[in-house]
């Protein structure tokens, strides 16, 4: 399966940029709220594609 062009083109400093500022844009404290409100969101999407309530 080819990758996209542009996460092939990204390199250890950019994706480490990318964290900066994405950590200067939410702050500490509200990064692991949205990891923890991505993650649930997965599961629900898990849970309904296998039918589960």
């Amino acid at each position: 399966m080819p990758q996209p062009i542009i996460l092939a083109s990204l390199g250890t400093p950019e994706i480490l940029v990318i964290l900066v500022v994405v950590l200067l844009l939410f702050g500490g404290k509200k990064i692991p709220e949205l990891m923890k409100g991505l993650g649930q969101g997965m599961k629900e999407f898990k849970d309904g594609q296998k039918g589960n309530e």
